[in-house]
C-alpha cells in the first residue's frame, strides 16, 4: 500500500539575524513538485524580515503551503499524528534554542519542534548568535543530545562567491541536502584541491 501524500516540511522562523536563510529555503521548496511547506514564525521573525529584507511578513508566508499564527498552539503542527518528513528552524534565536532543548513548549514553533524530536523526525536548528556564551553552549549541547541537528549558518568560502546571494544559496543547499532535498545550482560541491578548476556548480 502506497501514499500519495506530499512530503510535509515544517519550517519554523524565529527573532535571529538571518531571516532570509528562511526566506530563500522558502522560496526554493515552494519550486519543487509535491513538497508542502508548513510555515511558523516567531512576532520577532516578522519585525527581522521587516528591519533585514525588502519583504514584508505575509509575502513570507504565501511562499509557503500553510502557514500558522505562532500562538496557536491547537494547530496540526502541535500533534505528532500530523506527519511530516523533517522540520528546520532558520534561523534560530538562542531563546528559542533554549525552549526546545529543554521542552518549554510556550508557542506553536517550539512545541512543533517538540513534536519533531519525540516522533523520531529530523530537526535541523540553525542558530546565527555569536559570540557564544557557556548557558548558550549548554543548550546547544542538550539539542544535540536529545536527537536535533545543530547547523550554525555560516558561509563557505570555498566556491569563491561572488554575491551575498551567492553565500545563501550555498547554505539553503546545504540545509536541503540534510533534509534529503535534491537542489539543483545551489550548491558548488567540493571535488579536492587538484580538482578546484572543475568543481561542479
Amino acid at each position: 500500500m502506497t501514499s500519495s501524500r506530499p512530503r510535509r516540511y515544517v519550517v519554523g522562523m524565529s527573532g535571529s539575524s538571518g531571516v532570509i536563510y528562511g526566506v530563500r529555503l522558502l522560496q526554493v521548496l515552494s519550486g519543487i513538485e509535491g513538497i508542502e511547506t508548513h510555515l511558523v514564525m516567531s512576532t520577532a521573525a516578522a519585525q527581522t524580515i521587516a528591519l533585514e529584507t525588502d519583504y514584508k511578513p505575509r509575502d513570507v508566508e504565501q511562499l509557503a503551503t500553510k502557514a500558522y499564527k505562532v500562538g496557536d498552539i491547537a494547530a496540526a503542527l502541535s500533534s505528532g499524528s500530523f506527519r511530516t518528513e523533517a522540520m528546520v528552524v532558520v534561523p534560530c534565536a538562542m531563546k528559542t534554542v533554549a525552549a526546545i532543548a529543554y521542552g518549554y513548549d510556550e508557542n506553536l514553533l517550539a512545541r512543533a519542534a517538540d513534536v519533531t524530536l519525540k516522533e523520531g523526525r529530523r530537526l535541523i536548528v540553525c542558530p546565527r548568535e555569536t559570540p557564544l556564551h557557556l548557558g548558550h553552549l549548554r543548550a546547544l549541547t542538550q539539542l544535540a543530545e536529545i536527537g536535533a541537528m545543530v547547523v550554525p549558518l555560516m558561509p563557505a568560502f570555498y566556491s569563491r562567491p561572488k554575491s551575498i546571494e551567492d553565500l545563501v544559496d550555498h547554505q539553503v543547499g546545504r540545509l536541503l541536502d540534510l533534509l534529503g532535498v535534491e537542489s539543483e545550482g545551489l550548491v558548488t560541491r567540493w571535488t579536492g584541491a587538484s580538482n578546484r578548476g572543475s568543481a561542479e556548480g
